[in-house]
Formats: structure tokens, sequence, C-alpha cells
């Protein structure tokens, strides 16, 4: 398949803001309780993906009858990867939580091939072997580390496997309402399902956000649920897999990168491996073979 013009346009953005935002979650979560701080950004962002569905005058209804199934979408889509991820990126580096997310391709392809009739070639193995590897190291890294935290990265991990599987959901969905109005849905129940968790979690630890914490929920508000969550959503359920390879291949590197000129983040050669593991596994699980070239 070819991308459009415009479909080019939106993962090129769709790169930039996702992966430049693991610093910036990073900065925010740093002394400020990490559910409160995505429960914030994500009710922040409803009012503007409100606003471009008045725009694009996209209708909110969705009927009743398809209520249980829109949970559903947003509990794998949304509630776990939004608390596991934020909670992973408050107790890890932000380019390895970056590393560690976006091994979503890896557990797609095994989900697809356990669950939705998918085939695995022999190259895929070989990226879930080059995945494994990669993961290997950085828990290598944590278990090493006096101050390591070896359970975050199996928090990110579920966190992608569970993101991984809503993505088939949403690709096999079939509910007849616009992907911008259960994108707005599910980023609303998302903002008070983390709310409720922040509340019973976090209030003790409940403060003013500084400058820079405002500064990061905005980022999130705006960029990340008032724009790219929503364009992800239209992507993943109207295009095949290969369609984000791009975007996916990216993020995580610019993630990683960012951090490290961002925050001063230390990269280490676990790290630096983990890279080039995660990237050839992306790859040979996404990449189009000869007969899909053709």
């Amino acid at each position: 398949m070819k991308l459009s013009r415009q479909q080019l346009i939106l993962l090129v953005l769709l790169t930039l803001v996702w992966g430049l935002n693991w610093p910036v979650m990073k900065l925010g979560v740093t002394g400020f309780p990490p559910l409160t701080f995505r429960a914030i950004s994500i009710a922040l962002g409803v009012p503007v993906l409100g606003l471009a569905m008045v725009w694009l005058k996209t209708p909110f209804f969705v009927p009743k009858s398809k209520y249980r199934e829109l949970f559903w979408l947003a509990f794998f889509n949304m509630f776990v990867w939004q608390a596991l991820i934020i909670l992973a990126v408050k107790n890890l580096s932000s380019g390895r939580t970056a590393i560690l997310g976006y091994t979503m391709p890896i557990f797609s392809a095994l989900l697809g091939a356990w669950f939705f009739g998918a085939r695995l070639k022999p190259r895929h193995w070989l990226g879930v072997a080059a995945a494994g590897l990669g993961v290997s190291l950085l828990l290598w890294h944590e278990l090493t580390q006096m101050s390591g935290r070896p359970a975050w990265v199996l928090c990110a991990l579920l966190a992608a496997a569970v993101w991984a599987l809503g993505t088939h959901q949403l690709r096999n969905t079939t509910m007849g309402v616009p992907t911008l109005t259960l994108a707005f849905w599910m980023t609303a129940m998302t903002a008070v399902v983390l709310a409720v968790l922040g509340l019973l979690f976090e209030r003790e630890q409940w403060k003013a956000p500084s400058a820079p914490v405002w500064g990061a929920l905005l980022y999130n508000a705006v960029l990340v649920f008032g724009f790219a969550q929503a364009i992800w959503f239209v992507l993943a359920r109207s295009l095949p897999p290969i369609a984000s390879t791009l975007s996916v291949m990216l993020i995580p590197i610019l993630g990683v990168f960012a951090g490290a000129i961002g925050l001063g983040e230390v990269l280490h050669w676990q790290d630096w491996a983990a890279v080039v593991l995660m990237v050839v596994a992306i790859a040979s699980v996404l990449a189009p073979g000869s007969a899909e070239r053709a």
C-alpha cells in the first residue's frame, strides 16, 4: 500500500509529539504524583479533542448497545497503558521506558499469530528473539544496579502487551461510529479512571503543580491527548499495521536521545544495544516482504 501525503504528514507529527513526550513526561512526574499527572493532562485534553470534533462536525453519539464494547476498547487501549506506563516513567529513565513501551509491535505480532489468524514468518521470529534479547539486557542492567527497579521494566512490558491487544481489537471493531468519537469517549473515560486511582493512592501527595509540571501537563493535554492520541486511533483503525512502521520505529529512538539531551540521562551500553535490537525487531515484524511490496 501507499500512504497519502496527508497520512504521511500525520505520521511525522505523531512521531515528533510522542517521541519528545517521553522526557516531557519524566519532567512532569519528577516530584509530582504520576497517576494524578496523567489524570489532569487527560482531563485537560478532553475539551481540546471535543472542540476539534465540533469544528470537524463529528457526532458525539454512541448507541447504547455499543457501550460495553466501547468500555473494553478503552480498557485495553488506554486504561491499562496510561496507568502502567506513567508509573514506569516515574521509576525508570524516560529513554528506557520508551524502548520498553514500544515493544508493542512485537506483542502485536505474537497476539496476531495466536488469536487473530496471522502467520509469522522466520524473520518475524527473528524479530521476537531480538526484542527478547534487548529486554533481557535492560532487565540485566536493572538487576545489577543497587537502585534498579526490575519490577517497573515488567510493568512497562505489560503495558505494551495490553496496548497491542487493544490495537487488534480496535482494528477489528464493528462499531459504526467515527473513530474520533471513539477517541473522545475513551479519553474521557480514562480521565475518570485515572482520577479515581489518583484519589485512592496519591491523595496524600497532592500539591500545586510547579511551572515545569504545568508545561508538561499542557504539552500532554494539547499535543498528546488533543491531537496525537486521536490520530493514532484513526490510523490504527483505518490502515494495516505497516502504515505505522516509520512512526513506531522512530518514536523510542527519539525518546532515548531526547531524554539524554534534555534531561542528561546517562546511556549505558545496554541501552545502546537495546535500541539497535528493538529497531531490528520492529523492522523484521513490520517491514513488508517481497510479496507484499509487489
